[in-house]
């Protein structure tokens, strides 16, 4: 490695909006690069739960602040702007201006020698929605410093928890006929999240991308119309799409948040914004970034559906929403990536390790700890459907490994005394797991998370999530209540050795 290259590797990288939807999958693509990585954040809590935490180093604070910004940008060579104020409601567009003028002074006085902003696709000469004006008067903004600037411009994102493709995709999911606005027509070249990171970290060195606008797109060009049929032929759902003339985009908003997990003050600005083609005119990335090859839009969809088989989601949305606290509730019931999830958490008088044990004696002849009755219907029903009910057990009384049986479970990952994750084989409307996760306390005992996870497969798994939650909520507080008790008394009972193994329940 040359010393110009040790250099590269070595600078500061600053990431703005490091726990939205595409910072935070940036993120760990620049540590795993070698980057020192600084991260700027409104609150240090939404980093916590992020497996790069100890690799970053962080800065909270609102953005907006001036001193916030120094501490941010000192010693930065080059920082991503990803930072937009949508959520916010009314007025989020002279929020966004007035941020990004203010970031881009900054910049500049503090030395920084590099912007990369992501903003929004479209003819600047044409009548832009709100919210893609927006974001490409964010970029002049940010210009304005003096700092170079690589602006990348992108129309829809493609991949599991983008705000856009997830209100196309819950609409699909959840709607056997819809009535569309015209928009439906407009012509759309998606490009999917994993090209998108490809092209922000490609611009770290490629020198001839500086004080450029570059717009970046999948492979293929389509409609809004036939973006949600090429999801419903990739998921094997049958939809009939039904335009009309007249349908504004406030009734379209509140249709949208009623149907889907985005809000009607969200959806609005993204709606409006449906309406303007957003096609990539100008072939520059292709000759700036010869080795990123993007995919076409159907590629595209299908990886989304591999990840929300296998339960495999980064980053969403919802993650940068700051008017969700759920991580502090003992309860958490949200949406996000295509999943619904049901999060719970509960301190344990008793050592990780401890409550580790209890967790992976679970099932088979110790039963499911609370409700065996409920669990042992269920497990009847799945047999009576084809399934494979209860009777598999499990391959070892005290030990569990990646690939084992567990009843109508299959152990997904195992890292001891931290997390089990389980997915669910018997027959359902959709795909679930079950993961568990013990975090050390500084004071020897530990916080146990238990998360359900279920990613409804149309309308039928819907109804099955939403029919069934009163017992499934009944169900799942029983079990990580008794879960700690056990370990408590484990602990209790052998406060120095092994401790005791749980006794078998008997099915009945």
């Amino acid at each position: 490695m040359t010393a110009a290259d040790d250099r590269a590797v070595r600078r500061t990288v600053l990431v703005t909006g490091a726990t939205g939807y595409i910072g935070g999958r940036l993120v760990p693509k620049l540590v795993s690069d070698g980057h020192r990585v600084r991260v700027l954040v409104r609150q240090r809590r939404r980093v916590n739960a992020r497996p790069w935490k100890s690799q970053v180093e962080v800065v909270a604070g609102d953005a907006a602040d001036e001193k916030v910004l120094k501490s941010a940008l000192d010693g930065v060579d080059t920082a991503y702007y990803l930072i937009h104020s949508m959520s916010s409601g009314a007025g989020f567009g002279d929020l966004d201006l007035r941020m990004a003028r203010a970031f881009g002074h900054a910049a500049k006085e503090s030395g920084v020698r590099h912007l990369i902003y992501l903003g929004g696709l479209g003819d600047p000469d044409s009548d832009l929605s709100p919210h893609l004006r927006s974001r490409q008067r964010s970029g002049q903004a940010l210009r304005a410093g003096g700092v170079p600037v690589t602006e990348l411009r992108a129309a829809i994102i493609i991949g599991a928890g983008s705000i856009s493709f997830e209100m196309i995709r819950n609409l699909v999911e959840r709607l056997p006929v819809m009535i569309c606005p015209q928009w439906i027509y407009s012509q759309v070249q998606p490009i999917a999240v994993g090209d998108v990171l490809a092209y922000l970290v490609a611009a770290l060195d490629a020198e001839g991308c500086r004080n450029r606008t570059i717009e970046i797109g999948g492979a293929s060009v389509t409609t809004y119309r036939g973006l949600m049929l090429a999801y419903a032929g990739a998921r094997g759902l049958r939809r009939l799409l039904l335009p009309v003339p007249v349908l504004t985009p406030r009734l379209s908003s509140y249709w949208v948040h009623w149907v889907t997990p985005v809000h009607a003050a969200v959806a609005r600005p993204l709606v409006e914004g449906l309406r303007n083609d957003t096609v990539a005119t100008d072939a520059s990335a292709l000759r700036l970034f010869p080795e990123i090859r993007p995919m076409d839009h159907r590629a595209a969809i299908d990886e989304v559906i591999r990840d929300l088989d296998a339960g495999s989601i980064d980053t969403a949305w919802s993650d940068a929403d700051s008017t969700r606290t759920g991580s502090e509730r003992a309860v958490n019931l949200g949406t996000g990536g295509g999943l619904i999830l049901e999060k719970r958490r509960r301190r344990v008088l008793a050592p990780p390790d401890r409550v580790f044990r209890i967790i992976s004696g679970i099932g088979a002849d110790r039963g499911w700890y609370c409700a065996n009755w409920a669990w042992w219907l269920r497990g009847l029903l799945d047999r009576f459907l084809g399934g494979v009910g209860l009777r598999r057990g499990r391959r070892h009384p005290d030990h569990l490994r990646v690939g084992d049986a567990l009843d109508f479970w299959r152990v997904e990952a195992v890292e001891p005394s931290q997390t089990l994750r389980l997915r669910a084989e018997m027959k359902l409307p959709g795909r679930a797991w079950l993961q568990f996760d013990v975090r050390p306390l500084a004071d020897g005992t530990a916080e146990l998370q238990q998360s359900a996870f279920f990613a409804p497969r149309g309308l039928p798994g819907l109804i099955y999530w939403y029919g069934l939650y009163p017992v499934h909520a009944w169900i799942f507080a029983g079990l990580i209540r008794e879960i700690s008790r056990r370990a408590e008394a484990d602990a209790a009972n052998d406060p120095i050795g092994g401790g005791t193994r749980p006794p078998p329940v008997r099915q009945s």
